[in-house]
């Protein structure tokens, strides 16, 4: 470990010695930048992408019991750390994330006719056609305290905290720009799976038909914490039981987010370190296992929600944007190359800005534009961060791109209201 610290000190010393501006973030704080961009570069796929995560949103809140001022409050705060080119660095791409929390969150206030019938016998009995027998039912049928223990470490403790550790590693390891694709392919897969649970298929895990067999179950029933229950009583205080108990999704076991939050980590530490692909995988499969050992989930549910990750992971690949992962660290990079599924040579150079293409669009078709002399020194501070300065994957040093550039609009144009959008289709 201390000789990982001091490479990249080293790596990040000598970016600064050679004036490489793609690793840095933005001290901006100019409003006019981030609209300036929104009004000259709106497209349609931008638009309607944004549009599926702010909707998400507005209703989560529509239904959500608070008060209006907060509502508003809250649609102001929004704006404004969007706009102010410091915040939306980091802001800019949550949407997706955001939507899914706020959804999830909100479940508990869906109005019941645009809910459906709760079903309680068609998982299990899809995991006897398609396995032979209840997997769930099996597992949980023998505990002890070091199974328990050993179920609880990855669903009660890892699930929660390895995401941010997996978008920490991104942003020091990975190629600048990547962390933006993790987030978006992890936001939507949870804003997808959510939907799923709440409005389209609703199921009972299998906890449900432990304590109450097949019987019909209804939206007024509370949750229960499964095995993670024996855990409280292990440590004395109640960490799960009133979580689980009050939960504000019950009813949400198809599919497993569980299984698909660690399949995506997994996938994108597999980019990351692909020596330790096998370390990896392990933790999925130690996943599944404490997941139907704690009768939360079954099998079929695991593997829906691991489909589910495969699915927005393959999109960021064969985006063609996604960058190639070949150097040690983010201050490694001076310019960088993409995968091209498309291409009989995997590796293409990225043209125009990467930030600005969505996986469907063609950088041909955005424009460059011309800013007021004024506003000049803003903008390139703006562009001189990790998610909107303009790149091209070329040997020159980043500086020298920047003198090509100098007195004009930046190499690239940045998509329309992507401000908006924190988590774009890249």
């Amino acid at each position: 470990m201390p000789n990982i610290i001091k490479r990249l000190y080293v790596e990040y010393k000598g970016s600064r010695k050679l004036g490489n501006d793609l690793p840095k973030l933005t001290l901006a704080l100019n409003p006019l930048v981030t609209i300036r961009y929104l009004i000259r570069t709106s497209t349609p796929v931008i638009i309607f992408q944004t549009c599926i995560f702010i909707a998400a949103i507005i209703f989560s809140l529509l239904i959500i019991p608070i008060p209006a001022w907060a509502a508003v409050l809250i649609v102001f705060g929004f704006i404004f750390v969007l706009l102010i080119p410091i915040l939306s660095q980091f802001f800019r791409y949550a949407l997706p994330v955001l939507g899914w929390v706020f959804l999830f969150f909100s479940s508990q206030y869906i109005p019941l006719s645009l809910r459906r019938p709760i079903t309680v016998t068609v998982l299990p009995a899809v995991e006897t056609i398609f396995f032979g027998d209840n997997l769930s039912q099996i597992l949980a049928s023998y505990t002890c305290t070091f199974l328990d223990i050993l179920a609880w470490l990855p669903y009660g403790l890892m699930h929660f905290s390895l995401p941010f550790i997996v978008a920490a590693l991104i942003w020091i390891f990975g190629p600048p720009t990547t962390l933006r694709y993790f987030a978006w392919s992890f936001g939507c897969m949870n804003l997808v799976g959510v939907v799923i649970q709440d409005l389209l298929f609703p199921a009972a895990p299998p906890w449900y038909k432990v304590l109450h067999g097949l019987e019909k179950a209804n939206y007024s029933m509370k949750g229960s914490p499964g095995g993670l229950g024996r855990i409280d009583k292990l440590l004395g205080f109640d960490m799960y039981t009133s979580t689980f108990t009050n939960s504000p999704l019950i009813f949400g076991a198809m599919p497993s987010l569980h299984s698909g939050c660690a399949t995506m980590d997994c996938l994108w530490l597999c980019y990351l370190f692909p020596r330790l692909r096998p370390l990896w995988c392990t933790y999925v499969l130690w996943l599944w296992y404490s997941t139907m050992y704690l009768t939360h989930h079954y099998f079929i549910d695991l593997v829906v929600g691991s489909c589910l990750s495969v699915t927005f992971f393959g999109i960021v690949k064969i985006s063609g944007h996604l960058p190639v992962c070949d150097k040690f660290c983010r201050w490694s990079y001076t310019s960088f190359h993409c995968h091209d599924p498309l291409a009989s040579d995997p590796l293409k150079p990225e043209s125009g800005d990467v930030f600005a293409l969505g996986p469907f669009e063609n950088s041909s078709n955005i424009d460059a534009f011309v800013i007021d002399d004024d506003e000049g020194d803003d903008l390139n501070n703006y562009l001189n961060t990790d998610d909107v300065i303009p790149l091209t994957a070329t040997s020159e040093p980043t500086n020298a791109i920047a003198n090509k550039c100098q007195g004009q609009a930046p190499c690239h144009s940045m998509m329309p209201l992507q401000l908006l959008m924190i988590f774009p289709f890249f």
